[in-house]
C-alpha cells in the first residue's frame, strides 16, 4: 500500500445504492487488469478521447497499475453484478512545481449511466483528493459534456480555460478540451454540497 493509500480515512470495500441497483466501491488493484480492459472496450470513442492512457491495450493499463502502486494514482471502481461498472481516478506527480495539483478522471459504462454513478465515484474521488492534501483540482472534458460540467460545478469547480481545437478525435476531427479547476482551500465538506443536485449524464 502507498502512502497516498495510508493518508485517507475512507474505507473500501463498501456497497452503495442506486435505487434498484447495488454497486460495490473499492481500490483498484493489479488483479483488475482484465476487468478494466473488458470494461475499456465497451465504452464509446467519446469517453476515450480525452484519456492521457489508450484503457483498451494491455500496455496502458499496466502503466496505470504502475502509476497506482507508485502512489501517483489512486483509483475506486465501482463493480457490480462481477464487472466493473465505472471509475474514478486522482492523478497527481511528486514534481516540485506542482506536486500541490492532481486532477480527476471518472469514467462510467453505458449501462450506468443516469442513475448517478457518475456523480457518487466524483464524489468520493474528489473527497480522496482533498484527504490526501491536493490543493488544486482539475478536471478535462468537451465543452458539450453537460452532465460531466454541472457534476464539477456542484463540487466548486470553474471553467479555468478553453483550449480551441486542441485534440484530434479517432476520425481526425479537432475538439476544443474544456478544464475545469477547483482550488480547494477553504472549501466546505463534499458531503454537505449539492444534495438537490440532478444526477449527470455519466
Amino acid at each position: 500500500m502507498t502512502e497516498y493509500a495510508q493518508a485517507f480515512t475512507r474505507t473500501y470495500p463498501r456497497t452503495i445504492s442506486l435505487g434498484e441497483q447495488s454497486v460495490t466501491f473499492r481500490l483498484m488493484a493489479p488483479s483488475d487488469r482484465n476487468a478494466i480492459l473488458a470494461f475499456a472496450r465497451t465504452l464509446p470513442p467519446d469517453d476515450l478521447l480525452f484519456l492521457r492512457l489508450d484503457i483498451t491495450t494491455p500496455e496502458a493499463v499496466d502503466e496505470w497499475v504502475g502509476n497506482i502502486e507508485a502512489g501517483r494514482t489512486i483509483t475506486v471502481v465501482a463493480e457490480a453484478d462481477g464487472a466493473i461498472a465505472g471509475y474514478a481516478s486522482v492523478h497527481h506527480n511528486q514534481v516540485l512545481w506542482n506536486r500541490h495539483v492532481g486532477e480527476l478522471r471518472v469514467i462510467v459504462g453505458s449501462d450506468y449511466r443516469r442513475l448517478g454513478l457518475g456523480r457518487r465515484l466524483t464524489d468520493e474521488v474528489f473527497a480522496i483528493a482533498r484527504e490526501i492534501g491536493l490543493r488544486k483540482i482539475t478536471a478535462q472534458m468537451t465543452p458539450d459534456q453537460k452532465g460531466a460540467r454541472a457534476t464539477f460545478e456542484r463540487l466548486g469547480f470553474r471553467p479555468e480555460a478553453l483550449l480551441a481545437d486542441y485534440v484530434v478525435d479517432r476520425e481526425g476531427k479537432t475538439r476544443d478540451l474544456l478544464i475545469m479547476s477547483n482550488d480547494v482551500a477553504g472549501f466546505t465538506d463534499v458531503e454537505h454540497v449539492g444534495a438537490k443536485a440532478s444526477a449527470p449524464s455519466t
